[in-house]
Order: C-alpha cells, then sequence, then structure tokens
C-alpha cells in the first residue's frame, strides 16, 4: 500500500493522541570509559517517544504516531546513510516505552481494509527501524506491551531496567495476535517454548507480564540495568557494542530450520493448543490464530510472516470477539470502574478515621487486614469472646507476617499495620468509630440484632455497612433509628484479591453514606458498582441461577460429567460443581432458599445437594479424583441422592442456561439493579471471573443469540461490543 493510503487512514483518527518522536544526537563515550583516552564511537540519535501527558496517560500507538515514529526513522536512515550516525536508541517517557497500539483506534476501524492499512503500517514503520544501516538499540526504561514490546524486538539490540514492569505480548488476551513481529522474532530470540508462555500462556492467565529482570532472564533483553541512571548505563552499552569490545551472548536464541529445533517447535505449538483448549475451550478465535501463525512462520521469511501477520490481524479486528474484548478491557475495566455509574458527588463524602468490624471469623479478619493495609486508619474487631477476638487478630498478624516474609512490605509499614488493628469482646469500641460493617451469620434477625446494639453506641454520623451477599439491606434498616446511615459494602473472597465491590443502596440509604463508601473502595482499591437492594444483587444472583440450571439438569438424570462440563465454550474459570464445593454446599443452598423465596420456582432448590448438607458431605465430586483430572462421584454420595429419567445433552445444558443467564439478566435490568448492562458486565468480569476474552456476559449472550430468544432483542446496541452495523 502507498504513503497516500497511511496518511488517509491517520486522516481518520483526528482526536488521537500523538506520541511524538523526539529525537537527540549524543556524542557516544570512548567504549573503555573516558579515562583510558579512547575516541568516541561516534554519533548515536537517540528517540524518545512521549505524549506530553503525565504517568497516568500511557504512552500508546495510533495511525498518526506510526507515521510521525515512521518519519523520524526514515530521517536517521539517511542519516546514516551519509556516516552521520553510528546507532540509534529508542526510549520513553518515565515509567513507559510504550503502552501498545491504541486499542480505541483499533476498535474504531471500520472495515477489513482500514485494519489492514493499520497492521501494514505498524510493519512499515518497524521494518524501518529494522533496516536503519546501523545498530538500533530498545532501552526499555518501563512498560512496553504489545507493539510498545514490539518496537523494543524489531530493534537490534535490548536493554532493560530492573525497574520496569508490565513486559507482555497480551493480544491473545485482547483477541489479536502479536502482529508487529513479535510471534516471528519472539521464537527466534528466546526459544518456542518461553515465546509460548510470553504470547499464550500469560496472556491467558489473567494476563500476566513479565518484570524486567524475569524479561532477562528470558533472553528479551540483552542487558539490564538500574532505573537511576538506566538511559545512561544503555547509552554507555551501546557504544561498547558499536565498537565491538562487548558481544551479546543470546543463549536461548534458536535456529528453526535445525532438526531438533523443529521438533520443538511443533511440541510447543501442540501444547499451546492443548493449554488454550484447557483454559478457553477454544471460545475465542485469537489464541488459535497465534498458534497458527507460529506454526506456520518457522519455515517462512520475515516478509513473508509480515503478511500473513496482516491479513490475520485484519480479519481478527472486525471479529465481534475482538470488539467485545475491548469494550470488557477498555470501556468497562480501564474507564467506567474508575466513574462508577450513579455514584453521588464525592465531596459529599465523610472522612473515615476509624472502623469496626463485627465478628472476628475469616471474612472479618480479611476485612480488618485490608482496612489497615490499604486506608491506614485503626481497625477494631469484635466478637462474642475473647478467644474469637484473639483468633481474628491473630489471622491479621500472621498474614501481616507472611507480606514480610515475601518482602511485599517492609518492617516499619508491618509494624504500623499491626498496631493498628485491635480488637475486644464489647462494642463499646465502636463509640468514635465512623464506619462500622459487620461480617456475622448470614441470618437476617441475627444482623439485625447486630446493627440495633451498634447504633446505641455510635455517633448518629457513623456509617452502618453490612457485607451481605444476598440479604435484604432494607430489612436490616428498617428497625433502626436512622435507618439512612446503613449501606451494603459486599466483597468478594479472598477479599484481598477479588476487585469488585458490590454497593447496595436501600430506599433510604443517604447521598453523603453512599459517597462515603465509595470513596472508601476508591481508598481500598477495588472496583466499586452501584446496585439496587435485591436479592443476591448481581454476581451471586446470576451465578446462582447458573449453578441452579446446571444442578437441575443433573437431578433429572443428566450425568454429571455431561452436566459439569456442559458450560465451557463459556470459558468459565471452574466448573459448577467445583465452584459449589469452594463456595460451600450448605452457603450456596442457602443463598439458592433466599433466591427462590424472593423470586420464585426460576431458582431452584436441589433435593440432592440438601441431602448431601444433611450427611456432611462437602462436594458431589470426590475431591481426590478431580485433583487426578478424572472426577468421579464416591458410591457412598450416590447413594444419597436420586434421579429423574429426563437426560439433557451438553448442547441443551448450555443452551438451557444460557437463555436463564439471559432471563435473570433482563429481569435485573428491568428491576433497575443497576443503570445498564455495563454494570452487570463488569460485575461478572470483576466478582466471577467472567472471561475478558468473552468480552462480559451480555455481549456473550448477544453473539449465541440467547438475549434474543429470552427478551426478543440483544443487549447492547450494534458497535458498543460488536461490530457496527453495516
Amino acid at each position: 500500500m502507498s504513503a497516500a493510503d497511511f496518511h488517509k487512514l491517520a486522516e481518520l483518527f483526528p482526536n488521537e493522541t500523538v506520541t511524538h518522536s523526539y529525537v537527540q544526537d549524543i556524542q557516544l563515550p570512548a567504549a573503555g570509559g573516558t579515562k583510558d583516552g579512547g575516541t568516541s564511537p561516534g554519533t548515536f540519535a537517540l528517540v524518545t517517544l512521549d505524549n506530553g501527558l503525565d504517568h497516568s496517560k500511557p504512552t500508546t500507538l495510533g495511525p498518526n504516531t506510526l507515521i510521525e515514529l515512521g518519519t523520524a526513522l526514515e530521517g536517521l536512515r539517511d542519516r546514516a546513510a551519509r556516516g552521520e550516525i553510528v546507532g540509534v536508541g529508542v526510549t520513553g517517557k518515565p515509567y513507559f516505552l510504550v503502552a501498545g497500539a491504541d486499542l480505541s483506534t483499533v476498535k474504531s476501524v471500520s472495515g477489513r481494509e482500514q485494519g489492514l492499512w493499520m497492521a501494514q503500517l505498524g510493519h512499515d514503520v518497524y521494518a524501518t527501524l529494522a533496516n536503519l544501516g546501523v545498530p538500533s538499540f530498545a532501552f526499555i526504561n518501563g512498560l512496553a506491551l504489545g507493539g510498545g514490546l514490539e518496537i523494543a524486538l524489531q530493534s537490534t539490540y535490548r536493554t532493560v531496567s530492573t525497574g520496569a514492569g508490565a513486559l507482555a505480548l497480551p493480544e491473545a488476551f485482547i483477541g489479536l495476535i502479536p502482529g508487529w513481529g513479535g510471534v516471528y522474532i519472539l521464537p527466534r530470540l528466546i526459544g518456542p517454548e518461553n515465546a509460548l508462555k510470553v504470547m499464550i500462556e500469560n496472556p491467558l492467565s489473567n494476563n500476566r507480564t513479565l518484570t524486567g529482570p524475569q524479561a532477562y532472564e528470558l533472553g528479551v533483553a540483552d542487558a539490564i540495568f538500574e532505573p537511576a541512571d538506566f538511559v545512561e548505563q544503555s547509552v554507555a552499552w551501546a557504544a561498547r557494542v558499536i565498537a565491538g569490545t562487548v558481544t551479546p551472548e543470546r543463549a536461548n536464541a534458536v535456529d528453526p530450520a535445525a532438526p531438533e529445533v523443529a521438533e520443538r517447535w511443533a511440541a510447543a505449538v501442540a501444547a499451546g493448543r492443548a493449554f488454550v483448549k484447557a483454559k478457553t475451550s477454544n471460545a475465542s478465535p485469537a489464541p488459535a490464530k497465534v498458534l497458527d501463525v507460529l506454526e506456520a512462520n518457522r519455515t517462512m521469511t520475515q516478509s513473508e510472516s509480515a503478511e500473513l501477520e496482516c491479513q490475520t490481524l485484519a480479519d481478527l479486528m472486525q471479529t465481534n470477539e475482538f470488539r467485545s474484548t475491548v469494550y470488557a478491557f477498555l470501556d468497562l475495566v480501564q474507564r467506567r470502574s474508575k466513574r462508577p455509574a450513579g455514584a453521588p458527588d464525592r465531596k459529599l463524602a465523610r472522612p473515615v478515621t476509624k472502623i469496626g468490624v463485627v465478628g472476628a471469623g475469616l471474612m472479618a479478619s480479611q476485612l480488618a487486614l485490608l482496612f489497615a493495609r490499604q486506608l491506614k486508619v485503626p481497625v477494631v474487631l469484635t466478637d462474642i469472646d475473647q478467644a474469637r477476638v484473639d483468633k481474628g487478630v491473630g489471622y491479621v498478624h500472621a498474614e501481616v507476617d507472611k507480606l514480610l516474609a515475601k518482602k511485599r512490605i517492609s518492617p516499619d509499614a508491618a509494624n504500623r499495620t499491626k498496631a493498628l488493628v485491635s480488637g475486644s469482646v464489647s462494642k463499646e469500641a465502636f463509640a468514635d468509630a465512623d464506619f462500622v460493617i459487620e461480617a456475622v451469620f448470614e441470618e437476617l434477625n441475627v444482623k439485625k440484632q447486630v446493627f440495633k446494639e451498634v447504633e446505641a453506641i455510635v455517633s448518629t454520623e457513623c456509617i452502618l455497612a453490612t457485607n451481605t451477599s444476598s440479604l435484604s439491606v432494607t430489612a436490616m434498616a428498617e428497625d433502626l433509628q436512622n435507618p439512612e446511615r446503613v449501606v451494603g459494602f459486599h466483597f468478594f473472597n479472598p477479599v484481598a484479591v477479588m476487585p469488585l465491590l458490590e454497593i447496595v443502596r436501600a430506599p433510604k440509604t443517604d447521598d453523603a453514606v453512599l459517597a462515603t463508601a465509595f470513596e472508601l473502595a476508591k481508598g481500598l482499591k477495588k472496583s466499586a458498582v452501584l446496585v439496587k437492594d435485591a436479592a443476591a444483587f448481581v454476581v451471586n444472583r446470576l451465578l446462582l441461577r447458573l449453578m441452579g440450571e446446571v444442578t437441575a439438569a443433573f437431578d433429572e438424570g443428566t450425568p454429571a460429567e455431561v452436566a459439569d462440563n456442559a458450560l465451557r465454550p463459556m470459558g468459565l474459570p471452574m466448573t459448577p460443581f467445583t465452584l459449589g464445593a469452594m463456595v460451600g454446599l450448605p452457603v450456596a443452598q442457602h443463598v439458592q432458599e433466599s433466591l427462590r423465596a424472593a423470586f420464585g420456582a426460576r431458582f431452584t432448590v436441589s433435593e440432592n445437594l440438601q441431602a448431601l448438607i444433611e450427611n456432611g458431605v462437602k462436594s458431589i465430586w470426590d475431591p481426590a479424583s478431580v485433583k487426578a483430572g478424572k472426577p468421579v462421584i464416591p458410591a457412598e454420595t450416590l447413594a444419597l441422592m436420586s434421579f429423574g429419567n429426563s437426560p439433557s445433552s451438553a448442547e441443551e445444558v448450555l443452551r438451557r442456561t444460557q437463555d436463564a443467564l439471559a432471563e435473570e439478566i433482563g429481569l435485573m435490568l428491568a428491576e433497575g439493579v443497576v443503570s445498564g448492562p455495563e454494570d452487570i458486565d463488569l460485575c461478572m468480569i470483576l466478582g466471577a471471573g467472567w472471561p475478558m476474552f468473552l468480552g462480559g456476559i451480555t455481549p456473550y449472550l448477544d453473539r449465541v443469540g440467547a438475549s434474543e430468544r429470552v427478551t426478543g432483542k440483544k443487549f447492547l446496541a450494534p458497535g458498543v461490543a460488536s461490530a457496527p452495523a453495516a
């Protein structure tokens, strides 16, 4: 394609935040240092990529950015041909090399031709970097994702900072492939097995990334330096390379034409396909395409691979899976979670200088640790006797000690955190608290009694929060003198890991209380979603509907292995029976009973599960058989249950569950449980581990037709999480 086509593409994005290419000349130091009287190898051109914004606005690559970079590199190529420079370096603004392609731009590309132009533009620019006529160097000073890391890979040599975090090729995670040379260069540089880890295993394992030292260990970088003088050290190292006094060794580099490497290559691809199937049930096309290109390019030239990458990228950019993944990652997790829909003005929030936690069990202790670590305010736990209180405080101290042992917290911070957490058998300890949260047994009358006792002690300004997972916040507050002070503050387990907070507004909850809750969530580094006070709120309501459908199919006579594995195409982090065992069958059954009482027969209460609970059975599957990879139901467990004679196929169970979820979401939206389907998607991604590669639960249900089968329309308009309407 022509330069005119590239400029035509760039003109379509006048609002792109351009990452500029600033070039400066540096006289290289003598290769042996300045004291030996040696001469400089010559002039070195350093390109710094910078969008002129602070560290909260990462540098990205859009068409205008790429054209500017390409123009700068072409000028440097001409200078190199004239003998004016002996090398070129590329680095970034503080904390970033480049954060990859501008996903907003990529998502906005309309039509396959424009997508192909975008892919070819990147290759054209990067090919210039790879063929300057002098050595090129990438100084990876910070975050380098996707196209950002590929800039480094296209360079002749690479250094990395020990302080650099988040180095990755995450494209399989967002529905694309590493399309600007990474899928070709990386396996040759670090071996196909390591490349598989970077391009497949890490992206599909919660988008894991590499640190600078990890990247160096793999061989992604040739040298590693400390952050304080990273660029200076990198330039000095480049001088030695150019002078020939340093020759980087690449122990993991391979020749794909060698017979033994060909075998390793094929084995890595096969292992990757098995990993993708296990992780995603092949529900997303992108990971398989990464492996297709990796498999094919072993015998290709780089230009042949580039053409394949461009064509594959152009195809993937048009898929609904890619667009829904960008919707989930960019529109929801990166944007909506930071600006919660319906949250009151933050100026209404009250200061919180002390927190009380009612209960000292595992959940309460996790909350106390989180509050103390993140908010750095005093936290007091209470329970009915000293032994329970001591156990709760002891748990917090033990967890702090673990963090200290892993060097995730300093000794001073560990001591301060421990000192912030205390315990008492009397709720009088809450007298000066600004925020008290209960984490006691999931029984309405118990929680109402707790709030009544606490209200008699605390000030009228003190907020009372409940961590209930399914009970009515309105009912908990109805007998209080100040019901407007009560708010739902529902965490997910494990508290330190799960990023979602469902903030529940009861009819009388006032704006100041709600604003304080949202500010606390922000301080706790949680993503908060405002939900209406309806049984089980969002996540648990949908998960229990899902589990109920699978359990009902099982009770009707569907074989356990069919019922439990029928939802594999959804790519969920665990099967329904495994989830039930993890949550605890009594807890799951209790919530299911609450939902049935609230919403009726569409929430089924399994007699078989009740029989297991009454006999102390904790899982349908034998736990040992699950670990062995071949789940079986013990004979004694089977003997406790009875089944119908209406078995379903896996496809029938899947469709039944899809339709049930679509029905429940339609009802939740009609009830106003959240402000829109986007909040349901955000809740399921952050609170239930709904796979990012599926792009949210509502886009998934739209794609498989369940939304229209049940509600007569899709949840999201065309173009929101799918290709725009023609």
